[in-house]
Protein backbone atom coordinates (compact mmCIF):
# COMPACT_ATOMS: atom_id res chain seq x y z
CA UNK A 1 0.00 0.00 0.00
CA UNK A 2 1.38 3.62 -0.68
CA UNK A 3 1.85 5.82 2.32
CA UNK A 4 1.92 9.49 2.17
CA UNK A 5 3.84 10.80 6.01
CA UNK A 6 3.15 14.63 5.48
CA UNK A 7 6.15 15.91 7.24
CA UNK A 8 9.54 14.59 8.20
CA UNK A 9 9.64 12.42 11.45
CA UNK A 10 11.92 10.51 13.65
CA UNK A 11 14.31 8.58 12.04
CA UNK A 12 12.42 5.25 13.77
CA UNK A 13 9.45 6.07 12.32
CA UNK A 14 10.21 6.78 9.06
CA UNK A 15 12.50 3.44 9.05
CA UNK A 16 9.33 1.17 10.24
CA UNK A 17 6.79 2.75 7.83
CA UNK A 18 9.05 1.83 5.11
CA UNK A 19 9.53 -1.55 5.77
CA UNK A 20 5.56 -1.66 6.16
CA UNK A 21 4.59 0.55 3.22
CA UNK A 22 5.56 1.83 -0.02
CA UNK A 23 6.33 5.30 1.37
CA UNK A 24 6.56 8.95 0.49
CA UNK A 25 8.14 11.15 2.85
CA UNK A 26 7.28 14.91 2.40
CA UNK A 27 10.61 16.39 2.79
CA UNK A 28 8.60 20.28 3.72
CA UNK A 29 7.38 20.93 7.25
CA UNK A 30 4.80 23.47 5.52
CA UNK A 31 1.50 22.11 5.54
CA UNK A 32 -0.15 20.55 2.52
CA UNK A 33 -1.46 23.27 -0.20
CA UNK A 34 -4.86 23.04 -1.71
CA UNK A 35 -3.51 20.89 -4.67
CA UNK A 36 -1.14 18.87 -2.55
CA UNK A 37 -4.30 17.75 -0.20
CA UNK A 38 -6.18 16.14 -2.94
CA UNK A 39 -3.42 14.82 -4.06
CA UNK A 40 -2.80 12.63 -1.02
CA UNK A 41 -6.44 11.66 -1.39
CA UNK A 42 -6.25 10.91 -5.26
CA UNK A 43 -2.83 9.19 -5.65
CA UNK A 44 -2.13 7.10 -2.12
CA UNK A 45 -3.79 4.57 -0.28
CA UNK A 46 -2.52 5.54 3.45
CA UNK A 47 -1.82 9.19 4.85
CA UNK A 48 -0.41 10.33 7.93
CA UNK A 49 -1.35 14.23 8.11
CA UNK A 50 -0.19 16.67 10.73
CA UNK A 51 -1.21 19.71 12.31
CA UNK A 52 -2.08 22.21 9.55
CA UNK A 53 -3.14 20.14 6.67
CA UNK A 54 -7.00 20.56 6.47
CA UNK A 55 -9.40 17.99 5.09
CA UNK A 56 -11.51 19.59 4.80
CA UNK A 57 -14.88 19.21 3.06
CA UNK A 58 -14.41 20.96 -0.01
CA UNK A 59 -11.24 18.83 -0.46
CA UNK A 60 -12.91 15.85 0.03
CA UNK A 61 -15.63 16.78 -2.50
CA UNK A 62 -13.17 17.70 -5.05
CA UNK A 63 -11.15 14.05 -5.88
CA UNK A 64 -13.84 12.30 -7.64
CA UNK A 65 -11.36 8.96 -7.87
CA UNK A 66 -10.36 8.94 -4.26
CA UNK A 67 -8.14 6.40 -3.19
CA UNK A 68 -7.19 7.39 -0.27
CA UNK A 69 -8.71 4.81 2.91
CA UNK A 70 -7.18 6.23 5.96
CA UNK A 71 -5.87 9.45 7.43
CA UNK A 72 -3.91 8.31 10.43
CA UNK A 73 -2.93 11.57 11.69
CA UNK A 74 0.37 12.53 13.85
CA UNK A 75 -1.46 14.28 17.09
CA UNK A 76 -4.40 13.65 19.27
CA UNK A 77 -6.25 17.10 17.90
CA UNK A 78 -7.84 16.29 14.38
CA UNK A 79 -9.87 19.88 14.14
CA UNK A 80 -7.90 20.25 11.07
CA UNK A 81 -10.15 17.36 9.05
CA UNK A 82 -13.28 17.07 8.75
CA UNK A 83 -14.26 14.16 10.15
CA UNK A 84 -17.98 13.81 9.01
CA UNK A 85 -16.70 14.75 5.28
CA UNK A 86 -13.90 11.97 5.73
CA UNK A 87 -16.61 9.12 6.81
CA UNK A 88 -19.25 10.15 3.99
CA UNK A 89 -16.11 9.34 1.74
CA UNK A 90 -15.16 6.07 2.96
CA UNK A 91 -12.02 7.31 4.83
CA UNK A 92 -10.89 5.92 8.18
CA UNK A 93 -9.72 8.96 10.94
CA UNK A 94 -7.31 7.86 13.56
CA UNK A 95 -5.21 9.89 15.80
CA UNK A 96 -2.78 9.71 18.66
CA UNK A 97 -4.33 10.35 22.17
CA UNK A 98 -2.37 9.00 24.66
CA UNK A 99 1.18 9.66 23.68
CA UNK A 100 0.51 13.23 24.61
CA UNK A 101 -0.90 13.61 27.87
CA UNK A 102 1.99 13.95 29.84
CA UNK A 103 4.56 16.19 27.67
CA UNK A 104 1.45 18.75 26.90
CA UNK A 105 0.51 18.84 30.50
CA UNK A 106 3.98 19.56 31.62
CA UNK A 107 4.19 22.63 28.94
CA UNK A 108 0.42 23.45 30.72
CA UNK A 109 2.71 23.42 34.28
CA UNK A 110 5.15 25.40 32.82
CA UNK A 111 3.44 27.68 31.51
CA UNK A 112 1.50 28.72 34.94
CA UNK A 113 5.09 28.98 36.66
CA UNK A 114 6.51 31.11 33.81
CA UNK A 115 3.15 33.31 33.66
CA UNK A 116 2.44 33.52 37.75
CA UNK A 117 6.73 34.13 37.84
CA UNK A 118 7.10 36.59 35.28
CA UNK A 119 10.21 34.25 34.09
CA UNK A 120 10.26 35.17 30.39
CA UNK A 121 9.90 39.02 31.01
CA UNK A 122 12.77 38.60 33.31
CA UNK A 123 14.87 36.22 31.04
CA UNK A 124 14.52 39.36 28.61
CA UNK A 125 15.66 41.54 31.17
CA UNK A 126 19.03 39.51 31.65
CA UNK A 127 19.69 39.55 28.63
CA UNK A 128 18.94 42.94 27.35
CA UNK A 129 21.28 44.12 30.28
CA UNK A 130 19.14 45.82 32.40
CA UNK A 131 18.79 43.98 35.60
CA UNK A 132 19.80 46.15 38.25
CA UNK A 133 20.80 43.47 41.11
CA UNK A 134 17.92 42.00 43.36
CA UNK A 135 15.63 43.80 45.83
CA UNK A 136 12.85 43.21 47.73
CA UNK A 137 10.36 44.81 45.18
CA UNK A 138 11.50 43.13 42.21
CA UNK A 139 9.20 41.84 39.72
CA UNK A 140 6.65 40.36 42.10
CA UNK A 141 4.70 37.88 41.01
CA UNK A 142 2.09 35.20 41.51
CA UNK A 143 2.82 32.50 44.05
CA UNK A 144 1.31 29.71 42.43
CA UNK A 145 1.85 26.80 46.12
CA UNK A 146 -1.66 26.75 47.84
CA UNK A 147 -3.76 28.73 44.93
CA UNK A 148 -6.82 27.26 42.90
CA UNK A 149 -6.33 25.85 39.54
CA UNK A 150 -9.41 25.98 36.90
CA UNK A 151 -9.19 23.14 34.26
CA UNK A 152 -11.38 23.69 31.19
CA UNK A 153 -12.18 19.92 29.74
CA UNK A 154 -11.34 17.19 32.35
CA UNK A 155 -9.94 14.61 30.08
CA UNK A 156 -6.87 12.77 29.72
CA UNK A 157 -4.71 15.99 29.25
CA UNK A 158 -6.88 18.23 31.86
CA UNK A 159 -6.04 15.40 34.64
CA UNK A 160 -2.72 15.19 34.12
CA UNK A 161 -2.46 19.16 34.86
CA UNK A 162 -4.59 18.69 37.89
CA UNK A 163 -3.13 15.85 39.26
CA UNK A 164 0.46 17.65 38.66
CA UNK A 165 -1.10 20.92 40.79
CA UNK A 166 -2.47 19.23 43.30
CA UNK A 167 0.23 17.02 44.35
CA UNK A 168 3.06 18.97 43.16
CA UNK A 169 1.54 23.00 44.41
CA UNK A 170 -0.92 21.62 46.79
CA UNK A 171 -3.22 23.83 44.58
CA UNK A 172 -7.51 23.20 45.60
CA UNK A 173 -8.30 21.62 41.57
CA UNK A 174 -11.64 23.44 40.20
CA UNK A 175 -13.11 21.84 36.67
CA UNK A 176 -15.64 22.80 33.89
CA UNK A 177 -17.04 19.81 32.23
CA UNK A 178 -19.47 18.33 29.94
CA UNK A 179 -20.04 15.77 32.59
CA UNK A 180 -18.94 14.92 36.42
CA UNK A 181 -15.78 13.08 36.72
CA UNK A 182 -14.75 10.42 39.27
CA UNK A 183 -11.02 11.82 39.82
CA UNK A 184 -7.79 10.69 41.92
CA UNK A 185 -7.53 14.02 43.67
CA UNK A 186 -10.27 16.52 45.44
CA UNK A 187 -11.52 18.45 42.84
CA UNK A 188 -15.30 20.55 42.64
CA UNK A 189 -16.97 20.87 39.33
CA UNK A 190 -18.61 24.46 38.38
CA UNK A 191 -21.97 24.50 36.58
CA UNK A 192 -20.66 27.17 34.32
CA UNK A 193 -17.49 28.36 32.61
CA UNK A 194 -18.18 31.74 33.96
CA UNK A 195 -18.44 30.45 37.56
CA UNK A 196 -15.27 28.59 37.24
CA UNK A 197 -13.33 31.29 35.75
CA UNK A 198 -14.40 34.14 38.88
CA UNK A 199 -13.18 31.18 41.42
CA UNK A 200 -9.79 30.57 40.24
CA UNK A 201 -6.22 31.78 40.53
CA UNK A 202 -5.02 29.99 37.29
CA UNK A 203 -7.60 28.80 34.54
CA UNK A 204 -6.34 26.07 31.75
CA UNK A 205 -7.63 25.37 28.68
CA UNK A 206 -7.59 22.02 27.81
CA UNK A 207 -10.14 21.30 25.22
CA UNK A 208 -10.56 19.87 22.03
CA UNK A 209 -10.59 22.15 18.89
CA UNK A 210 -13.08 22.31 16.89
CA UNK A 211 -16.84 23.89 16.31
CA UNK A 212 -18.04 23.09 19.50
CA UNK A 213 -15.35 24.73 21.42
CA UNK A 214 -14.15 27.82 18.92
CA UNK A 215 -14.19 30.76 20.65
CA UNK A 216 -15.09 28.89 24.19
CA UNK A 217 -13.07 31.28 26.05
CA UNK A 218 -14.64 34.92 25.33
CA UNK A 219 -15.22 38.24 27.16
CA UNK A 220 -17.52 37.00 28.99
CA UNK A 221 -14.91 34.28 30.26
CA UNK A 222 -12.27 36.29 30.45
CA UNK A 223 -14.81 39.76 32.38
CA UNK A 224 -15.54 36.55 35.20
CA UNK A 225 -11.93 36.36 36.35
CA UNK A 226 -9.63 38.27 38.82
CA UNK A 227 -7.25 40.88 37.82
CA UNK A 228 -4.38 39.03 39.55
CA UNK A 229 -5.46 35.36 37.64
CA UNK A 230 -3.69 33.91 35.00
CA UNK A 231 -4.95 32.10 31.87
CA UNK A 232 -3.59 29.13 30.07
CA UNK A 233 -4.07 27.53 26.70
CA UNK A 234 -2.59 24.41 25.64
CA UNK A 235 -5.28 23.26 23.48
CA UNK A 236 -5.76 24.72 20.22
CA UNK A 237 -5.86 28.36 19.47
CA UNK A 238 -9.57 28.75 17.94
CA UNK A 239 -10.44 27.92 21.62
CA UNK A 240 -9.62 31.59 22.61
CA UNK A 241 -11.22 34.83 21.03
CA UNK A 242 -7.90 36.48 20.67
CA UNK A 243 -9.23 39.97 20.53
CA UNK A 244 -11.25 39.36 23.88
CA UNK A 245 -7.82 37.65 25.23
CA UNK A 246 -5.70 40.86 23.94
CA UNK A 247 -8.32 43.62 25.57
CA UNK A 248 -8.88 42.01 29.05
CA UNK A 249 -4.56 41.98 29.19
CA UNK A 250 -4.01 45.43 27.92
CA UNK A 251 -6.97 46.57 29.99
CA UNK A 252 -5.56 44.72 33.37
CA UNK A 253 -8.23 42.22 33.87
CA UNK A 254 -6.19 39.29 34.31
CA UNK A 255 -2.71 39.51 35.43
CA UNK A 256 -0.94 37.69 32.33
CA UNK A 257 -1.43 34.85 29.52
CA UNK A 258 0.90 31.87 29.22
CA UNK A 259 0.02 30.51 25.47
CA UNK A 260 1.30 27.93 23.40
CA UNK A 261 -1.19 28.07 20.74
CA UNK A 262 -2.81 30.34 18.63
CA UNK A 263 -5.67 31.04 16.16
CA UNK A 264 -4.04 31.57 12.82
CA UNK A 265 -0.26 29.84 13.66
CA UNK A 266 2.19 30.83 12.74
CA UNK A 267 0.84 33.88 12.95
CA UNK A 268 1.04 35.35 16.85
CA UNK A 269 -0.86 39.14 16.83
CA UNK A 270 1.46 42.05 17.22
CA UNK A 271 -0.52 43.21 20.46
CA UNK A 272 0.39 39.62 22.42
CA UNK A 273 3.87 39.86 21.03
CA UNK A 274 4.46 43.26 22.21
CA UNK A 275 3.37 42.58 26.24
CA UNK A 276 5.20 41.36 28.90
CA UNK A 277 2.71 40.32 30.63
CA UNK A 278 2.51 37.15 27.94
CA UNK A 279 4.76 34.04 27.52
CA UNK A 280 4.83 33.10 23.97
CA UNK A 281 5.76 29.31 23.07
CA UNK A 282 6.14 27.83 19.27
CA UNK A 283 3.61 25.54 19.85
CA UNK A 284 6.06 23.22 22.09
CA UNK A 285 3.39 21.08 23.72
CA UNK A 286 4.86 17.36 22.52
CA UNK A 287 8.23 18.72 21.17
CA UNK A 288 10.27 15.92 23.03
CA UNK A 289 12.00 13.23 21.07
CA UNK A 290 10.67 10.44 22.65
CA UNK A 291 7.16 11.99 22.88
CA UNK A 292 7.66 12.42 19.01
CA UNK A 293 8.67 9.16 18.28
CA UNK A 294 5.68 7.27 20.31
CA UNK A 295 3.39 9.46 18.44
CA UNK A 296 4.69 8.85 14.87
CA UNK A 297 4.89 5.00 15.85
CA UNK A 298 1.44 4.97 17.63
CA UNK A 299 -0.08 6.64 14.20
CA UNK A 300 1.86 3.93 12.16
CA UNK A 301 0.33 1.06 14.34
CA UNK A 302 -2.98 2.59 13.38
CA UNK A 303 -1.91 1.99 9.76
CA UNK A 304 -0.73 -1.05 9.91
CA UNK A 305 -3.77 -2.44 12.01
CA UNK A 306 -6.06 -1.08 8.91
CA UNK A 307 -3.40 -2.81 6.44
CA UNK A 308 -4.09 -6.17 7.81
CA UNK A 309 -7.56 -5.78 8.11
CA UNK A 310 -7.97 -5.45 11.72
CA UNK A 311 -9.87 -2.52 13.97
CA UNK A 312 -7.74 0.71 14.29
CA UNK A 313 -7.33 1.20 17.62
CA UNK A 314 -7.43 5.08 18.02
CA UNK A 315 -10.34 5.53 15.39
CA UNK A 316 -12.14 8.59 15.80
CA UNK A 317 -15.75 9.21 14.58
CA UNK A 318 -18.35 12.13 13.58
CA UNK A 319 -20.12 13.02 16.88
Amino acid sequence: MKLLITRPMPDDVESRARACFDTTVRPSNAVLDADELRVALRDYDLVMPALGDRFDAAVFGDVTQLRCRLLANFGVGYNHIDVAAAERAGVVVSNTPGAVTDATADIAVMLMLMSARRAGEGERMVRAGQWEGWHPTQMLGLHLTGKTLGVVGMGRIGQAIARRCHFGFDMAVRYFNRSEKTLPFPAERDATLTDLAARVDVLVAAVPGGAETRNLIGADVLGAMRPWAHFVNISRGDVVDEPALIAALQSGGIAGAGLDVYAREPMVPDDLLEMEQVTLLPHLGTAAREVRSNMGQMALDNLVAFAEGAAVPNRVTAF
